[in-house]
């Protein structure tokens, strides 16, 4: 038999590395100190301050930050709305649940419509509303209410200002620097991405790239939060943050157009490709000159001016070059920058973002009908423990409410409370019974939280349940004060938590999230309805808001398993994008008073003939791509120059919409509703 799994560099203690050591050290330590500080207060039920500082145990400052102002505006909230409710409903039970039903699901509709800490806040505000109120449900002793609202909020705030201690005496690696690394990869990462789509081949590997880097420049809007919270120097340089959040989904953007516009291109130049790839290699150099860049794209130059097709592919790839030149010069200025320095670019606001407001209200919906029913069946038995159920079951349907995989995540958590419940029997009734001091206690527990911490950081695949049993584990230990050892309380508090989770469990069951299929309906028409607005006269969002919204739509669906239902909203955020900076584009020749701007209005107007919320029709499409098509052709022999850049900003147009010509017609999954 092999024991080389007892070698201390094969154990979590020998595999761990300094910043492995010191996020478990930071967060057992924190916890401890937690549970000490409200065991002294003399705090009735301390362990909520241990769970408090483990919540908050982000690996970064910004995290911490941001994660704990959350807690606390959460907390307070839920605690205003628990005494609220339960002073005037006491006295009536089932008045009592319904009203308790109805907050919650308010809490879980308005968390749906927010993101970060602002909906972490009104999650907690749910269900900091469902721990204290819900105790009290067959009680009328209203002055019982204050002291335990006052007891969790003070328990939340002792963990959470113990979790900050720890974070400032043993920090993490800087969000900014985080940040940062992860703007000048995504910036490299581009011309790679620039490299696979422009090859005239068409393969499953290019949409998964598509996704990945758009997912991921969305990602860093979170690590830009993160940073904003964990020093001034970020929330000075805020501004230019958003701006090269902004700038790399243009690269993306026009990245995806080339490749259109190269894959409609009848017969491009052979000498094409590999002038291609020395750009991208020239563009790749960190000393790279405006100058060396310019020679290459002259050799890339159309030889004939009438060559619409080319001297639009010229102009866009020219806009792609200047773009990832003037991202390359704000990055460096963002690395040198020194805390006083004063950066200017461009007034950009923050990534948009929308909300399915079908599925906000259906999660709301599910949540009330749990509240109720579990409401219900205590008020009906009078189980003293039904308080603990209810508690379970908001936590439950608030917190997973808004992730992709609701019933996978509850199976999860009912692993973790049965393995809690037998866990929390060994120490409280093994160990616990043994000591009569707080610090014995606590050499068992120091050691077993930051084993527990290592094994979280150093099993990526078992994570999320190594962070349920850190998170859950001081609820089921009970420490209280004075300590309590009743066999009795302790099984019905372990089969409430269970039962709680349990029901939510077979509510997400029954009352299933919309399938991925139908979310991408609904994704797509919030699309079409936004493009027929960048239509219009007056249009509600900017060009960078809508790019924004639209790649925020496609990352919605990037976790996806249904195939179909991805690809389809990928392509229709790209067509709809691609056009609508076309459109943009053809409003710059609005003050032009020659023949041309009419043509212009003529391509617009095909647009909104062609394009409304149900979908294309493709009658319709057909003729309108025959017409545009006219139109260059047409322009392409005009005396004027003007006319042929108009010509090659149609042929765009004409790029774009030709790809919808494989969408199945209105009424199926891309068409309608």
């Amino acid at each position: 038999m092999k024991l080389s799994w007892l070698e201390w560099r094969n154990t979590p203690w020998g595999k761990a590395s300094g910043g492995q050591w010191r996020y478990a050290l930071r967060n057992a330590i924190a916890m401890c100190l937690a549970l000490t500080i409200a065991y002294c207060l003399n705090l009735d039920e301390p362990y909520w301050a241990m769970t408090s500082a483990a919540v908050v145990s982000f690996p970064t400052v910004g995290g911490v930050v941001s994660k704990s102002l959350g807690r606390i505006a959460g907390s307070f909230i839920g605690a205003a709305a628990a005494m609220i409710i339960a002073g005037n409903t006491l006295n009536d039970p089932w008045l009592f649940i319904f009203a308790m039903a109805a907050w919650l699901a308010l809490c879980t509709w308005v968390s749906s419509h927010f993101q970060n800490n602002a909906a972490y806040a009104f999650m907690l505000a749910g269900y900091t509303a469902a721990i204290i109120a819900f105790p009290m449900i067959d009680t009328v002793e209203y002055t019982e209410l204050w002291d335990i609202a006052q007891a969790r909020v003070c328990e939340v705030v002792v963990g959470i200002l113990c979790g900050g201690f720890m974070m400032m005496v043993l920090p993490s690696t800087s969000d900014g620097t985080a940040l940062l690394t992860a703007l000048k990869n995504m910036h490299a990462r581009l011309l790679e991405h620039a490299s696979l789509l422009w090859k005239p081949e068409t393969t499953d590997a290019i949409r998964t790239a598509h996704e990945g880097v758009i997912s991921q420049i969305l990602t860093m809007n979170l690590l830009r939060i993160q940073a904003f919270w964990s020093h001034y120097r970020f929330r000075r340089q805020n501004n230019l943050l958003n701006y090269l959040l902004h700038q790399q989904l243009r690269l993306t953007s026009v990245i995806s157009g080339l490749r259109r516009m190269l894959l409609n291109w009848p017969e491009p130049p052979a000498h094409l490709w590999p002038l291609l790839d020395t750009l991208l290699k020239e563009l790749a150099r960190p000393e790279v000159h405006k100058y060396d860049i310019a020679r290459l794209l002259q050799q890339i130059a159309p030889a004939s001016q009438d060559d619409y097709r080319h001297q639009a592919f010229w102009h866009r790839l020219r806009y792609f070059c200047w773009l990832y030149l003037d991202s390359s010069r704000w990055l460096r200025e963002l690395e040198n920058a020194t805390p006083v320095s004063v950066l200017t670019p461009p007034r950009t606001p923050s990534l948009a973002r929308n909300t399915d407001n079908a599925e906000a209200a259906w999660s709301a919906l599910r949540t009330f009908c749990v509240i109720t029913v579990t409401g219900a069946w205590g008020v009906s038995t009078q189980w003293e423990s039904a308080g603990g159920a209810l508690s379970l079951a908001a936590i439950s349907c608030v917190l997973y409410s808004s992730v992709a995989s609701p019933l996978g995540s509850l199976t999860l958590l009912m692993r973790t409370l049965l393995w809690l419940s037998l866990f929390s029997f060994l120490i409280k009734f093994g160990l616990m019974v043994q000591i009569t001091d707080l610090w014995q206690f606590l050499l068992f527990l120091f050691p077993l939280l930051a084993t527990m911490q290592l094994m979280k950081l150093q099993q990526p695949k078992l994570a999320g349940l190594w962070g349920q049993l850190i998170v859950f584990m001081g609820s089921f230990i009970a420490v209280t004060n004075p300590p309590v050892y009743d066999f009795a309380d302790f099984l019905n508090d372990n089969l409430a938590k269970v039962i709680g989770v349990g029901l939510s469990w077979v509510a997400f069951s029954v009352l299933r999230p919309s399938s991925d299929t139908r979310k991408s309906r609904r994704h797509i028409r919030s699309l079409r309805r936004g493009f027929v607005d960048q239509l219009s006269g007056r249009p509600q969002r900017n060009e960078n808001q809508f790019e924004s919204l639209v790649y925020h739509h496609i990352s919605q669906l990037s976790n996806s398993k249904d195939e179909i239902a991805r690809r389809w909203l990928l392509r229709w955020g790209v067509v709809l994008l691609n056009c609508s900076h076309v459109v943009w584009q053809l409003r710059s020749w609005e003050s032009r008073s020659d023949p041309l701007s009419n043509v212009r209005d003529v391509c617009i107007h095909t647009l909104r003939d062609v394009m409304s919320e149900r979908g294309v029709q493709q009658r319709p499409l057909g003729e309108a791509l025959r017409e545009l098509q006219k139109i260059c052709d047409s322009l392409s022999h005009h005396h004027n120059p003007a006319a042929r850049d108009l010509a090659g900003i149609i042929w765009r147009l004409y790029c774009s919409l030709s790809q919808l010509e494989q969408a199945p017609p209105v009424g199926t999954l891309t068409g309608g509703s």
